[in-house]
């Protein structure tokens, strides 16, 4: 802290002199001569504020306390709020007392004119306005207590300990924070510089498997197409075209192959090569127009069965004969090459550290690889399922493909949960999630800038539901399978209330808190024929519900909703962007939309057949999608009630019930509980559950209504239920799955 505290006064003593200030500069020097401790002197604010009080100097003590409270006291919680306005009080009244002692009753007065209409209000300062009209008040018995001298230093102490906690447990000044901000952002760049070379390398050997002549037949992301003009020595060296050989080392075969394509202007548009050079010829090639079978040809190049002269020269212009001589040419030392392809196989698992085979095409495409590599080319299913992880992306007749819109940047793991996940949600702030599993367990945690549990929730009763208050965003609702809702502070990591809701329906399914932050929407349903708090699969016929509104301030019942035309148990409910509509999925298949201003239904219609098991707004709010037990995906128009706009059927593994299955026959069922599908911040993406991880779709007009973008991957077990936290072009998603265990993969949005 010494050491902290010196270099912060060079630096001050720096800018002092850099500014002319040579008599605060003097002044500074003459203090810091006096100071011994070398840290925070909280004797020295009790001093000032002391000094001010004595000089009858209420503007400056008035400025000094606002200073306090904006950089200290605001940070507190609402609970100290009562200890800070003390305080204060105690403060004023020892300053009005010692301009009584003093004899200077213009100052009292002064104060009085001043802060009347301030401390008017307060019930505290009730008493004290008649306290420079009384000739005696040290005798007042009201007063008298204030102006002992017991009372001034009770108050002195006090303060003296208040600030002293309150300085430990705050941040430090952001000027001694300096040194530790250079070691992060030292820290930050050197591992900007690793992922970089990562990235690198992971090119690298997804180009080793082509021929060293060849150049990269796809668009590449916008941050490796200028990659050349960052700065890199590397490239700055390599300005030419090297000479065909096959003894070059993957690193110079990299740069030399990556420049051209660099330096080529994005958008530029295609212009047929006639160079002679080899490289040249491969340019002129990506450029044609249509291009489909060179395409093809290519497809047998990487086979490496049997020499493709032939092909080459019945799917290629006559005119290319520099080109069948470079095909030739490559394909001669075949063994060599094959082995070489070996190799940089095994490096490449090892660098990938055992990724699942189905998951190959996935990585290829979050580096930018839209294309089938050389060893799965043959393979029909490993190239049909990399153009679904694509969503589309390759064009046939162009052969050029379309760039990805996100980039998976690294997926984390969640395991604090041993039980399958029932709700996972980011709060409104993105700083926090709380996650529920099964056996009733939820967990409170942060992933930026590390991965850490703050708070762990053991409930006596089944929990069966949760939802982040918004205002303020620390607060938990929870609610149970008894008739329960908890308000959770996750800061305190304590109850602030617990509400009973309704004994007769006592399975709390679905919670909503108003963007306001006043009140909460509440779902309460009946018991299941069996009596069971958890019934999987669901009954057929849909047991009673009630939709409930709860004021949050006065922890009171506001009304119950009118459910038409029968009490039905509503199983997911969502608010618009300001609180005004409302929309609910039911177990009777409607969807039920409330006007929030009359507190009364707008529209309903029957959805689905089934159950519905999710429902959202979409982003500009003029439709409505949801999923429902009949596996359909639909969008829906809310100014004309039941019209569909788009309807897609999704699988089983994407809507439920999610079916885990184990050794012995061991099956577990898992009905539905939490979000089956969220949204990106601009709304043009969809992220839903999967088998094997979250699946993001791209919302098109036409049919389908959802194209495939990007497979997330990394799970064992069946995702059950998914969230998006989307921060400026970086987004997290998170997905939780059967087996307990949540994935956050963050994401990089390629704006076009």
């Amino acid at each position: 802290m010494g050491s902290a505290v010196e270099r912060t006064d060079e630096h001050v003593r720096e800018y002092l002199i850099y500014r002319g200030f040579t008599s605060t500069l003097k002044h500074l020097d003459s203090e810091i001569k006096a100071d011994k401790e070398k840290g925070f002197r909280v004797d020295k604010i009790i001093d000032q504020l002391q000094q001010f009080v004595q000089s009858f100097d209420l503007f400056g003590l008035k400025e000094y306390w606002l200073y306090l409270d904006r950089r200290l006291f605001c940070r507190l919680e609402d609970v100290y709020r009562s200890t800070v306005n003390k305080l204060r009080t105690s403060l004023y009244r020892y300053y009005v007392i010692n301009t009584i002692q003093k004899g200077n009753l213009e100052k009292t007065q002064e104060f009085f004119q001043k802060q009347g209409l301030e401390l008017q209000s307060q019930v505290e300062w009730r008493d004290w306005f008649i306290l420079p009209f009384i000739p005696t008040p040290e005798q007042n018995p009201a007063f008298a207590p204030y102006f002992s001298r017991q009372w001034a230093d009770t108050f002195l102490v006090s303060l003296h300990n208040f600030l002293s906690v309150l300085f430990q447990c705050m941040p430090q000044p952001v000027l001694l924070s300096f040194d530790a901000e250079v070691q992060k952002m030292t820290s930050l760049t050197e591992e900007n510089e690793q992922l970089r070379q990562l990235l690198f390398a992971l090119q690298t050997e997804s180009r080793d498997h082509r021929d060293g002549d060849e150049m990269i037949h796809h668009k590449l992301p916008v941050y490796v197409q200028n990659m050349d003009r960052l700065g890199d020595t590397e490239l700055d060296l390599v300005s030419s075209q090297r000479p065909i050989s096959t003894a070059t080392t993957p690193s110079r075969n990299f740069f030399s192959t990556f420049l051209p394509q660099g330096r080529r202007t994005p958008g530029k548009p295609p212009q047929p090569t006639t160079g002679s050079s080899p490289s040249q010829v491969a340019v002129g090639r990506k450029e044609l127009p249509n291009n489909q079978p060179t395409k093809s040809k290519e497809a047998v190049q990487a086979k490496e069965v049997k020499p493709v002269s032939s092909q080459v020269s019945t799917n290629e212009p006559a005119s290319s004969q520099s080109q069948q001589s470079t095909n030739q040419s490559t394909n001669q030392p075949s063994h060599n090459r094959h082995k070489r392809i070996q190799d940089h196989e095994k490096e490449r698992k090892e660098l990938f550290s055992k990724p699942p085979p189905q998951q190959t095409p996935e990585k290829k495409a979050e580096v930018g690889e839209v294309e089938p590599p050389a060893e799965t080319s043959s393979e029909p299913s490993d190239s049909s399922s990399n153009s679904r992880s694509g969503g589309g992306a390759g064009t046939e007749g162009g052969g050029l493909s379309a760039e990805q819109p996100f980039i998976k940047l690294s997926q984390e793991e969640y395991g604090e949960h041993h039980s399958s996940i029932m709700h996972c949600r980011v709060d409104c702030s993105g700083r926090r999630v709380a996650s529920l599993d099964v056996d009733g367990v939820i967990k409170v945690w942060s992933f930026n800038p590390i991965m850490q549990t703050k708070a762990t929730i053991m409930s006596k009763s089944p929990l069966l539901s949760l939802e982040w208050a918004t205002k303020p965003d620390r607060l938990l609702l929870l609610g149970s399978g008894v008739g329960t809702v908890r308000l959770y502070d996750t800061d305190a990591k304590k109850n602030l209330y617990e509400m009973n809701i309704d004994e007769s329906h006592p399975r709390i399914l679905s919670l909503a808190c108003s963007p306001s932050g006043s009140s909460f929407v509440c779902s309460a349903a009946a018991l299941s024929r069996s009596g069971s708090v958890e019934s999987t699969p669901r009954l057929p016929i849909p047991v009673s519900g009630q939709l409930l509104l709860w004021d949050t301030k006065t922890v009171k019942q506001q009304l119950q909703f009118s459910l038409e035309p029968e009490p039905v148990a509503i199983n997911c409910t969502a608010f618009n962007h300001n609180g005004n509509l409302l929309v609910t999925g039911a177990a009777d298949g409607v969807i039920r939309l409330f006007d929030m201003q009359r507190y009364e239904s707008a529209m309903s219609w029957r959805a689905h057949d089934g159950e519905v098991y999710s429902v959202e707004f979409s982003y500009d709010e003029n439709t409505v999608f949801s999923i429902g037990e009949d596996g359909k995906f639909i969008q829906w128009n809310i100014h004309r009630c039941g019209v569909k706009q788009s309807e897609q059927a999704l699988p089983q593994d994407a809507t439920g019930p999610f079916i885990l299955s184990g050794y012995s026959g061991y099956k577990q069922v898992q009905v539905p509980r939490g979000r089956l599908f969220t949204f990106d911040s601009e709304g043009q993406h969809i992220l839903t559950c999967s088998s094997t991880g979250g699946l993001i779709y791209r919302l098109t007009n036409g049919e389908p209504a959802l194209e495939s973008v990007l497979s997330l991957g990394g799970h064992k077990a069946p995702v059950v239920t998914v969230d998006w936290c989307s921060a400026v072009d970086c987004g997290t998603c998170l997905t939780a799955s059967m087996d307990g265990k949540i994935k956050l993969s963050t994401l990089l949005a390629q704006k076009s």
